[in-house]
């Protein structure tokens, strides 16, 4: 090998947690600065982070971390429930959606759409 030539630094593999963690964060900065695509980019980063979570076993601090983490996805999900009941909320006052839109036992949803005329042409 040659001394003179710099060999590429390669770096250490991303803790795993740490990449959950950095795709959480994301979720919920996207969800407070009403970000779609940050939004669809940063749940698909926290799903394969989950996967790489999942495939390893836990060391040391690892479980008082997952459950940190857990705490803060649960609190995504509740913002998220908020912007959901907000767009909801919107699009019932702009007649495209009824106020029904919860799934029936088959797994369709129960909202039908109407047709109500905005504005007079």
């Amino acid at each position: 090998m040659n001394p003179s030539v710099a060999q590429p630094v390669t770096a250490p593999a991303a803790d795993p947690l740490d990449t959950l963690e950095q795709a959480l964060q994301a979720e919920r900065q996207a969800l407070l600065s009403h970000d779609v695509d940050a939004l669809l980019d940063s749940t698909q980063a926290k799903l394969r982070a989950l996967r790489l979570v999942e495939s390893q076993p836990l060391r040391g601090n690892d479980p008082a971390r997952v459950s940190a983490l857990s705490e803060l996805n649960r609190a995504n999900s509740i913002l998220l429930a908020r912007r959901r009941r907000e767009v909801n909320w919107a699009l019932r006052h702009l007649g495209r959606v009824e106020s029904t839109g919860v799934y029936d036992a088959g797994g369709q949803s129960g909202a039908r759409p109407q047709v109500r005329c905005l504005g007079v042409g």
